[in-house]
This record gives structure tokens, sequence and C-alpha cells, in this order.
């Protein structure tokens, strides 16, 4: 179903048309050939779109998606390459976004997309979540599916980043999460209709913990999706539905990668460090984008993801560096050097094994346990490392 949707929507990618950046984030989410005619074409027409429009002709919702676009494709919003000079998208989203809110012309659904987008970069506007919260808990306010749903990877996004208002953020959360859930037991499997669907996927997958006491029935909407597969055929609506059939959100946009380059190159790792596979439905050249999570169970339960882009090739230890990169305050790590063996993670968090304790962190790759070398298991349709603190 899934290829067959991915069919369908390159296949409205067409010369002179009007570029569809949620195509090509959707693409970059599932690994897409990034050396195929037809993305190459997608990407170009994307970037001359920022530089035409970006500035003057486009909403703030408009640049946001263009903004994820290039994130997913690991190119950098604050560098398009232009005639005269690099257009930077993040200050022209923030005054677009500012205006719009001032004059009252900027709708929830486009709101929510402004602040998930600034969120994915860093650039954080915490009176907009807070004011996001505040709607999505207000008895008057009447939202659609979508809008919902997008709300709910804005604030998923910005949960940890508003800590003055923590409890507001996930109260809203769980308010419109168990809403969602609802209509799904309502609609025996649809979440407001088949177009609605692909966002409402991506929301309830994003925020699993505050889904309580209820979880949603992830099998039952996948089914209702398969079972509508053939009215399927608007490439937007593709689009929002296929990054949550395999487990992806626009959460998952990426970053841009480090290019070291010069006497700054990193040297080979070891053989003691995993080494990460490409996707099946990407070229051997293409950039890996690779869902990383750190989880504690065992006391003082901690969880975070993030995603990053790496080269094609990385190994493991790679994918840590540029997570704690950028994010160095949750995604911190310590290793050991063994001869022979080479780099072993010991701390991840600031917590760290402990043999009286028998315990230790564990990578897994899709839920499938990493062993020591490489070749040693068999990669998914999409990479999701998970290093979980465990016993032994």
């Amino acid at each position: 179903m899934v290829r067959e949707l991915l069919r369908c929507m390159e296949e409205s990618i067409q010369p002179h048309a009007r570029s569809n950046p949620s195509v090509l984030l959707a693409m970059n989410l599932l690994g897409a050939d990034i050396e195929s005619p037809t993305y190459r074409l997608l990407l170009q027409e994307i970037k001359e779109e920022v530089v035409t429009r970006a500035q003057k002709a486009m909403t703030s919702g408009q640049v946001a998606e263009h903004v994820l676009a290039l994130l997913s494709s690991c190119q950098d919003p604050r560098q398009v390459p232009a005639p005269e000079e690099p257009i930077n998208l993040i200050p022209i989203l923030q005054q677009k976004m500012h205006e719009e809110i001032t004059h009252n012309v900027i709708s929830w659904y486009n709101r929510s997309l402004d602040i998930l987008t600034l969120c994915v970069v860093k650039e954080h506007d915490r009176g907009a979540a807070v004011a996001l919260a505040k709607e999505l808990l207000s008895p008057d306010s009447h939202l659609d599916v979508d809008t919902r749903a997008m709300a709910v990877l804005a604030l998923v996004c910005e949960n940890n980043t508003v800590p003055y208002e923590e409890h507001l953020i996930q109260w809203a959360l769980g308010n419109v999460t168990n809403g969602l859930l609802d209509e799904q037991e309502k609609g025996k499997g649809m979440i407001g209709n088949l177009s609605s669907m692909g966002l409402a996927i991506q929301a309830l997958e994003s925020s699993r913990k505050f889904q309580a006491p209820r979880r949603w029935d992830r099998a039952q909407a996948f089914h209702m999706v398969q079972t509508h597969e053939q009215e399927y055929t608007q490439p937007m609506v593709i689009a929002r539905v296929l990054p949550g059939l395999v487990g992806k959100s626009y959460l998952n946009a990426g970053r841009v990668p480090p290019r070291p380059h010069g006497d700054h190159a990193p040297a080979p790792f070891s053989v003691g460090v995993f080494q990460l596979p490409t996707l099946p439905l990407s070229s051997p050249t293409a950039p890996l984008m690779v869902q990383y999570s750190i989880t504690n169970t065992l006391k003082n339960y901690f969880h975070y993801s993030t995603s990053v882009c790496v080269p094609p090739g990385s190994r493991l230890l790679q994918v840590l560096q540029v997570a704690r990169d950028e994010k160095p305050q949750i995604f911190s790590f310590e290793t050991v050097n063994y001869d022979h063996l080479g780099p072993f993670v010991v701390s991840i968090h600031g917590l760290a094994g402990n043999t009286t304790e028998r315990t230790y962190w564990q990578f897994f790759s899709c839920w499938s346990p990493l062993q020591q070398g490489v070749g040693t298991y068999r990669p998914k349709n999409w990479e999701h490392i998970q290093a979980i603190f465990s016993t032994y």
C-alpha cells in the first residue's frame, strides 16, 4: 500500500507545475531516491519557489511548509541559494507569523504549523505555543481535525521547552488527543474524514504518553486507510497520510547535518560501533534520516526522541554525536574505548550503567537488538535507533 501511494504521489510531479513542499517532505520521510530525476526536479522547484515568492508572495504557513521540506532534504533553510545572496527563511517565517497574528489574518492551522516549524529549527515562540494551548482548552473553540492534529504536533515539540507552562501544554495535549480518540471510536476507525486521517495518525503516533487512560487503536486506523486506499488520489492527501504509515510525522523533518572537511573531518570509527544501513527506498548516496530515542523506565523515568540527518554509511556513533550537538542537554553521552573493540557507550543523559545494579544501555533498531559489529541485523523500511536503559 505504501509503495502504491508513493508512486501515485510522485506521478503528480511535473515540470512547470506549482511545486508542493508537502510532497517533498513525505518523500524524504519515506526515504525516496534523491538521485531520481523526479526528486531532483521537485527539490529544484522548491528552491526556486522560495527565491521568487517567499519574501512577498507566501503566507507564513507556506513558508513553514517550505522550511520543513528543505530540512527533510538535508538543506539549510537559513542558506537557500539565491542570485544575490542566500535567503534565510527563518526570520521571514517569524515576521510573517507575527504580522498575521497582529492583523488576525492567520488560521489556527497555519499558526500551529508555524509553531511546529520554529520548534523544529529551535527558534521557539513560547508565547504562541501558550496561546495555542489556551485556544485548544477553550470551551468556545471548534477546530477541525486537521487543525487539532497539527496543534498536537506543535505542542508535542514544544512540551519540553515551555517549563513555566508545562502543565498547561500537557493538559491541552491530553484534552485534544483524547478528543481525537473519541472521534475514532465513534467513526469505527475514521477520524474526521479520509483527508484528515493522515495528520490525525501522525498526531496520535507522536502523543502516546498524553493519551490517558486509553491508547489509540493504531491497527484500526491503518485498516481504515487500507480499506479506502483507492480513494487516496490527491497528492496533498497522500503526502499527509504516508508518514504516519511508516511511523513518522512532521516532527521527524530532520536537521542539517554537519559537513566536516579537511583537517576537521572525523577519523573513521572502529568496527566496534554498529553500521547504520541505508533505507530500502533510498539510493546508496541518500542521506540517512534516523529517528533516535533514549528511554529509561527503571528509575526516574525519562524518554526523549529526535531525528537527525547523517551522511550515507554513517555509524551509530555519528548519529549520537549529531543528536548531542543539536540537543546537548538531552542527548549527552560518554564512551569508553576498549582495545580491539572500539568505543562503547556507557552513559546517556547523565545516566551510567552500573555493574552492581546490573544495568547498561542497550541499542535497538526498530525493536531488534543490535549486536556488536556490522551487518548483524536486517533494516526495515525506515530507521529508528533506540537506546534503552536495561538490566541483565
